[in-house]
């Protein structure tokens, strides 16, 4: 008699820890982000793009970050020996496509993707271990006016999403600012490195002036009092002045902003949810002009950010500005004999070839459990097929939300339903 020991043990139900299942409700919530996405980035003359997910740990290693690197990639080691990374982030990627192409592209160059991006990270609210990513980027552009349409896309893609101006805010900082400190310190860039991370955690570590003297020693407090003393630049008051033109009044200067990764070189900047339940960094992004020549040639000068999929889905939700629920399917064929099912397999595909969305009862169910289906499922019509109907090609359209019955001959059928969606 088998034992509970060697019976053979059930799989867990859950997602691997810090990914998520998407069920058909939360996919349509991902479609609406990704299209609007998609359709906001595409009106500012911006191209879709693409990569695999694999690339060579070399990519990332002292150009990205080396925290995330280290400790946050997923990375092993191929069957041919090769050291092999799921993407953490998408620029590197894209900086080695055009770098690789330089010579056959076209620049000003406006690419974007919506790759998904794996971190190997304590998951908690706004943060998992595989999200996705919209990544707008321009190149070719040395003058402010690249910042200025970048920000101006990032405040036009958070309108979409139906936010107000008081809903979130833009905070801008320069990194020539820091640049320029560290010169005055004659501080090496293995320091630089590490002292832009700690600013970037500033705000979410307790000890900071702790941390900053173990890597800068004595020379700390001078660091925080030029930093403190320098409230703005001359390209930041520029970009303010067009953005303000533009009709982005949200956005501010604030120099604590420093992004945390090594290859920023100039402008950077956040989108922060304003509201108090969700006071937090939402996405931003700034110029890097100098990753491009890691892969030979001359630089190439490009401004861009990303935007996650999962940080927008917390402010949707906090904001109340989720889409309500639609299921794609506008038709159930409820079918009362065999014959039926025959006759409704016909009528669904002509109705298809119509572009209605169709779905057909295989079951033996009732007429009546088969309507509560198709309301559980949120499809707004049904149709009964029995003898009658088939006789008579005839049909009765009913409206499950308003309770409205139509009867139709199968050729106005799908003009009905247009009328009422």
């Amino acid at each position: 008699m088998a034992t509970e020991d060697n019976q053979q043990k059930k799989l867990s139900t859950e997602p691997y820890k810090g990914v998520r299942d998407f069920y058909p409700q939360d996919m349509q919530i991902e479609r609406y982000i990704f299209d609007t996405m998609s359709r906001v980035t595409e009106s500012f003359g911006y191209s879709e793009y693409s990569a695999s997910i694999l690339e060579p740990t070399e990519l990332y290693q002292s150009k990205t970050n080396d925290e995330i690197v280290n400790e946050q990639t997923y990375t092993f080691t191929d069957r041919g020996g090769r050291e092999v990374t799921l993407r953490p982030e998408m620029t590197p990627t894209l900086a080695r496509m055009v770098a690789g192409k330089r010579h056959d592209l076209t620049f000003p160059l406006r690419w974007y993707s919506i790759p998904n991006v794996f971190r190997y990270e304590r998951p908690q609210r706004g943060r998992v271990r595989e999200h996705w990513q919209l990544n707008a980027d321009l190149f070719g552009v040395s003058e402010l006016d690249a910042e200025v349409e970048i920000i101006s896309l990032a405040s036009s893609l958070m309108k979409a999403f139906g936010a107000e101006d008081n809903d979130f805010e833009i905070r801008m900082s320069d990194r020539s600012i820091l640049t320029s400190i560290f010169e005055e310190l004659k501080t090496s860039e293995e320091v630089q490195a590490k002292v832009m991370r700690l600013l970037d955690k500033r705000a979410k570590i307790d000890d900071f002036d702790t941390q900053l003297k173990a890597i800068l020693g004595e020379q700390s407090e001078s660091f925080v009092e030029k930093l403190e003393s320098t409230s703005s630049s001359s390209n930041l008051e520029l970009v303010l002045s067009q953005l303000k033109n533009l009709g982005v009044t949200n956005a501010v200067i604030d120099t604590s902003i420093v992004r945390g990764f090594d290859y920023y070189t100039g402008v950077v900047f956040e989108v922060f949810d304003t509201s108090s339940e969700n006071n937090r960094s939402l996405f931003g992004g700034g110029r890097y002009d100098n990753l491009l020549s890691l892969f030979g040639g001359d630089k190439i000068p490009a401004v861009g950010f990303g935007m996650g999929d999962v940080t927008i889905r917390d402010f949707l939700e906090t904001h109340d500005l989720l889409p309500p629920y639609n299921a794609r399917t506008e038709l159930f064929l409820c079918t009362l004999t065999q014959s039926a099912k025959e006759y409704a397999q016909k009528l669904a595909q002509a109705l298809r070839e119509q572009d209605i969305n169709v779905e057909v009862a295989l079951s033996d169910k009732k007429v009546g459990d088969q309507i509560k289906i198709a309301n559980k499922k949120g499809i707004p019509f049904v149709i009964c097929i029995g003898e009658d109907e088939i006789k008579n090609e005839s049909f009765t359209i009913k409206h499950l939300e308003s309770g409205e019955e139509k009867t139709l001959k199968e050729d106005a059928v799908a003009d009905y339903i247009f009328s009422k969606i």
